[in-house]
């Protein structure tokens, strides 16, 4: 129920078919009686500047969940910015705080990190491959970095982005090995597709899947249906993966807690969730 005390939560990004937030935070909004509601607002690259300022004027918005091809956009248009989204370059949550300033942070790359520990997958010590230097892909890179691995890979079709965040990489964590330039995915322990790869019938493989071993653990951020072409091919080589929403749900916490909301778990997120693919 929407009410005249409803604050909204806008989901900013282009196109909106794929967007699974609403089906996740709205029943669970609805289940714990609080009165906010998470819209999809579809907005394009040129006008997106202009709508965030006026949403923001309107009086009873709380806050934004920030997709694609906004995030390293909003970096540029906010207050201020928490570490982890400087660090990522790239960020997918705004909070109004009480004097009206705009705090951006980035969830994705927690999200991502909290999902493959849960599966079990150690990070510390091990060999990365993020395949995707935008904005989720920064962010999943800068949060594996602080996840101690001894190496990551970074590969984009966009060379200068790659470098960019291996920039940023080096500058944190300087003691981290950082690579670009090669999306071959032989001899790594964790490989994660952070490209939009996947998103439309006929996307190539963001890397070349022969060269895969069944050891090596494929993590995804397309969700457009749960098990993408690559995480299919992936099971039929034996790998351990993780489908695109298990990063969504395991990042919700984070932002429920960011909005001041308290906190969930991804089990109970999941039961009460309305999942359409």
């Amino acid at each position: 129920m929407i009410t005249g005390r409803t604050r909204l939560i806008a989901h900013l990004g282009y196109p909106t078919e794929s967007f699974k937030a609403p089906m996740i935070y709205n029943p669970w909004f609805a289940a714990k009686g609080i009165d906010t509601v998470v819209v999809p607002m579809g907005v394009e690259a040129a006008q997106y500047p202009e709508v965030l300022r006026a949403l923001f004027k309107v009086r009873n918005m709380h806050g934004a969940l920030v997709t694609m091809p906004h995030k390293i956009t909003t970096t540029r248009l906010l207050d201020d910015l928490t570490i982890t989204a400087k660090i990522a370059g790239s960020c997918n949550a705004i909070l109004r705080r009480p004097d009206g300033s705009l705090l951006g942070a980035m969830f994705d790359g927690d999200g991502f990190v909290r999902g493959v520990a849960r599966k079990g997958k150690i990070i510390a010590g091990s060999r990365v491959l993020v395949v995707g230097s935008g904005g989720v892909g920064s962010a999943i890179a800068a949060s594996l970095a602080a996840s101690g691995p001894a190496a990551i890979a970074l590969y984009d079709g966009n060379q200068p982005a790659a470098e960019a965040l291996a920039s940023r990489l080096r500058e944190h964590y300087p003691a981290l090995h950082v690579t670009t330039g090669s999306n071959d995915p032989q001899g790594f322990d964790i490989v994660v597709n952070a490209t939009p790869m996947g998103m439309n019938e006929g996307d190539p493989l963001p890397f070349d899947i022969d060269r895969l071993a069944s050891t090596t653990f494929v993590g995804e951020v397309v969700m457009k249906e749960e098990y993408t072409p690559l995480l299919r091919r992936a099971l039929a080589k034996g790998c351990m993966v993780q489908v695109g929403t298990d990063m969504l749900f395991e990042q919700i916490p984070a932002y429920l807690e960011f909005f001041g909301y308290g906190t969930a778990t991804p089990e109970e997120l999941r039961g009460i969730a309305t999942l359409e693919y």
